[in-house]
């Protein structure tokens, strides 16, 4: 059995618990409903829902305003009302009001499971089917743009190489661009270690462009609202006729991206979104009755063998064809755009910035590197070493998963061909376990698309929502000092906060810890990771929270509790992790170091002002079986 991850990529994760211009081999199952791609690729045509009933499409890009809709002849539209316990999460800062409306009912989250609402997903398909044969009609013209989000790099990028193609095809020059917002940042909770980090990758990823004579364009736009209709105005101001882009799944994404569709068809202008983070792309995978699966193990079986039976998804796409001098020569302006400091409202500290280039050097060339050194030295021993944060045994390549300075593919890839059999699934344990940690990120994807509702703080299960969580602000922050008496939870987190990083099976103990504690809102712990995580990607994350808070999809039941002491002896079993973090604690001697003031270093503990512990773990435990059982009886009939 697996188990979920948190972050982009399960580099630490745990069980038992948390092309220039040749033809490439078929890539169907990477397509939307796109005929005016160059021909590499054939088309796939929309997914086909699997029932005609449709009551509102949600299609505003942050979500505030819906096409209103009636459940019944004069019945009011009671799926627009809010969640009973709406104004504790605006409270408590779990739904960020300035984006977004109130926290949805149960009622609302169930009419997506019930095909009543269509997802943002469908939106695009839509979208393009709508506007396609406008688009086939559209000739290039003077330029060919992409525009870069969480795939910043050249190396083996779908939609760069198919601009490239593009424009190489007709003689124009290929122009990309980056849009920095400080509005999707404070919105997506996107943590100042990672818009550094991005902000960093930006400016390596425009040297390596330049080589290719390839100018990369970077604009801050300070209202989110603002950002399609200004990637149009650039393409008109360039004569750009066509702008390819990688998908992202979140929903203000998918939100937009089909609003930009039908934005630039109306301007006789395309826009081709193509999948690129996922090997297998969202709805590719099906169970037997057609469903999508909310089971990882059955899901990961037929992600293997669909990864078998399609073997070109893992082959590489190309860097990008140099643009011609003459090409260059005509957007030789755009060289001169500089890459911008952070924005104010995600900027590091001096001394947090220093760590944080040294700890996480940025580009894809770093990323290679790491992959190829963990692939070299680490990957066969994997299983055995991965769930000890001690150990430096894992992969450290989340960071560039999230930014898109390594793709996925690549690195499934690389770890196959080391392997002694193509077989994903065989071979040498440590490659087959890593393999199949990687492919989490696939998963928790292919659970946002189909259950977009988790993107907007709603958690897998609705019913889960009527839990009357607790918002104890000292215990929280407790929790978020790393200031709780228990060793092993305030090392993890005073790591994260030192790092922008964790070690997985941490996460998990911590995650924990948090929910069935302290018994706090899960979305609480969910919200300050994102904030503080270098590597945070949303559906990685929420998928991670889910499974501690046995909310999620494939959850942990609710009644099976980590015991943190029991977790901190079987993981840390002599304390070195510990004790790097918690230095007061370094002198403490042998297995009173996991719980200090009840092994004899009680002492010792207070004297170098060490926490007593904030909470009893065996009373929380039955505190959080009542709450849990109390919140499921709520509403049945």
């Amino acid at each position: 059995m697996s188990y979920p991850v948190f972050g982009r990529i399960p580099c630490q994760s745990l069980r038992p618990i948390f092309h220039t211009s040749f033809t490439i081999p078929n890539r169907a199952s990477f397509s939307l409903f796109l005929p005016q791609t160059s021909g590499k690729h054939p088309v796939v045509m929309p997914q086909k829902r699997t029932t005609k009933q449709k009551v509102m499409s949600d299609d505003d890009i942050d979500g505030t305003s819906t096409k209103r809709a009636k459940l019944g002849k004069g019945s009011p539209d009671l799926l627009r009302n809010p969640h009973r316990f709406a104004a504790e999460a605006e409270e408590h800062g779990i739904v960020l009001r300035k984006y977004y409306p109130p926290e949805m009912s149960n009622a609302r989250a169930q009419a997506y499971n019930d095909n009543g609402i269509s997802r943002p997903i469908e939106q695009l398909e839509a979208a393009l089917e709508r506007t396609a044969s406008a688009r086939r009609n559209v000739k290039v013209k003077e330029a060919v743009i992409h525009w870069f989000k969480t795939d910043l790099r050249t190396t083996d990028n779908r939609a760069l190489w198919e601009a490239s193609q593009k424009a190489t095809e007709a003689g124009v020059p290929l122009i990309s661009i980056y849009i920095v917002s400080p509005e999707d940042f404070e919105a997506h909770l996107t943590a100042p270690i990672r818009v550094d980090y991005v902000i960093r990758t930006l400016r390596v990823l425009k040297e390596d462009l330049e080589a290719l004579d390839i100018p990369l364009y970077v604009e801050t736009i300070g209202k989110r609202r603002d950002i399609p209709e200004r990637i149009l105005e650039f393409m008109e101001e360039w004569g750009a006729s066509h702008l390819y882009t990688s998908i992202e799944y979140e929903v203000d994404e998918l939100r937009r991206e089909a609003k930009m569709v039908r934005m630039c068809a109306e301007k006789g202008l395309v826009m081709i979104p193509l999948h690129d983070s996922c090997i297998v792309p969202p709805g590719a995978l099906h169970t037997g009755a057609g469903k999508q699966y909310s089971v990882y193990s059955p899901w990961f079986r037929a992600w293997v063998a669909h990864v078998h039976s399609n073997q070109e998804l893992l082959s590489p796409f190309d860097s990008p064809s140099k643009n011609t001098p003459a090409a260059r020569e005509k957007v030789a302006a755009l060289f001169d755009s500089e890459i911008p400091d952070s924005p104010e409202n995600k900027r590091l500290s001096e001394e947090d910035e220093k760590r944080c280039h040294a700890t996480w050097p940025a580009g894809e060339r770093e990323a290679m590197d790491r992959l190829d050194r963990f692939c070299e030295e680490k990957i066969a021993q994997y299983s055995k070493k991965r769930n000890f944060p001690s150990e430096a045994a894992t992969s450290s390549i989340s960071v560039h998963l999230a930014a898109g300075t390594l793709s996925a593919r690549t690195a499934v890839r690389t770890a196959r061909d080391r392997n002694k059999t193509k077989k994903l699934d065989a071979g040498v344990e440590g490659i087959q376990g890593w393999i199949s940690e990687v492919a989490w990120r696939d998963f928790y994807k292919h659970v946002l698309v189909h259950w977009p509702y988790i993107c907007m703080n709603k958690p897998f299960k609705p019913e889960y929502s009527n839990i009357e969580w607790s918002y104890n602000s000292a215990h929280f922050d407790a929790w978020c000092n790393g200031k709780t008496g228990f060793p092993i939870v305030d090392a993890a987190m005073r790591q994260l906060r030192s790092m922008g990083w964790m070690h997985n099976r941490c996460r998990m103990i911590v995650a924990s810890f948090l929910c069935k504690d302290l018994l706090l809102d899960w979305r609480m712990g969910e919200r300050f990771f994102m904030e503080h995580l270098i590597d945070g990607d949303f559906a990685s994350n929420n998928g991670g929270w889910g499974f501690s808070a046995s909310v999620g999809v494939d959850p942990q039941p609710y009644f099976r509790i980590f015991n943190p002491l029991l977790q901190s002896e079987k993981f840390d079993p002599d304390g070195v992790y510990i004790r790097k973090w918690i230095p007061e604690l370094a002198d403490v001697k042998g297995k009173a170091i996991h719980d200090p003031y009840n092994r004899g270093a009680a002492a010792q503990a207070k004297k170098v002002g060490y926490p007593e512990p904030i909470v009893d773990h065996k009373e929380s435990r039955e505190r959080a079986l009542k709450m849990y059982k109390a919140g499921l009886e709520r509403d049945k009939p």
